[in-house]
């Protein structure tokens, strides 16, 4: 009971000043409304889970009041690391894909770039597309400079069709994406390209304009273990590791 009086107010006021945080970017989602920093949001829950730990650990010299506010103290500063590492990328991806037909979407410390078969492939194509190319070569550019982020390429494609077919389909564009990406400078070792066909639809295949959104390839960004550490990259700190 002693330890949620500390806690509870501890993660509401860091929770509360996150969600009030303004992105010091500037930028704006898919909706046009303003893009709000998630910096604050992963301070307030590495607080949280930092104060956990905390509390639990120790050989008794100090008391679990004290050991709940230095692991929160921590964890905190952990959480705004790898939001700050995101948001900067997020605000690269949204300024280099202006005009490309290419959403980027943030959920929670992960980045997803929409990408459409309108814009990526042919009908029944695997081949990139020039304008996929231009797309993707800012991509790269930013993936270059953070380079603690996995980047998982996930194909899929409509009903229409064969199923196996479809399979094989939207593991040849996502394993297309991956290959530009790599010949680009990206890491292999950082792509993850994996084909759905049509098992995860985003709209009804019922419709012309649900299966055009059925057909995509969406690139994943998800910070890894190191991601925020030391602040180096976007800030001109030391050259992009391959």
């Amino acid at each position: 009971m002693r330890m949620t009086r500390v806690m509870v107010p501890l993660a509401a006021a860091i929770l509360l000043a996150g969600c009030a945080s303004q992105s010091p970017y500037g930028g704006q989602n898919n909706g046009g409304q303003t893009q709000r920093s998630k910096t604050g949001v992963g301070t307030g829950i590495g607080a949280v889970v930092g104060a956990a730990a905390g509390a639990l650990s120790g050989d008794g010299s100090t008391s679990r009041r004290d050991r709940a506010l230095i692991g929160a103290a921590v964890g905190a500063a952990a959480g705004a690391g790898v939001g700050a590492y995101m948001d900067r990328q997020e605000n690269q991806l949204r300024e280099g894909l202006q005009g490309s037909r290419i959403e980027v979407d943030r959920r929670g410390d992960d980045i997803v770039l929409n990408m459409p078969s309108s814009v990526t492939f042919g009908f029944d194509s695997a081949q990139l597309t020039g304008q996929a190319q231009s797309a993707l070569n800012e991509v790269s550019n930013v993936l270059r400079q953070y380079t603690d982020t996995r980047v998982n390429i996930a194909g899929h494609t409509d009903s229409t069709g064969d199923a196996n077919y479809n399979q094989q389909l939207s593991e040849r564009r996502a394993q297309s994406v991956g290959n530009y990406l790599g010949q680009s400078g990206v890491s292999s070792s950082r792509l993850n390209p994996v084909g759905y066909g049509e098992s995860q639809p985003v709209a009804s295949n019922n419709s012309d304009a649900g299966r055009a959104q059925n057909r995509r390839v969406e690139i994943t960004l998800t910070p890894t273990g190191n991601a925020g550490n030391g602040q180096r990259q976007g800030q001109g700190q030391g050259q992009p590791r391959y």
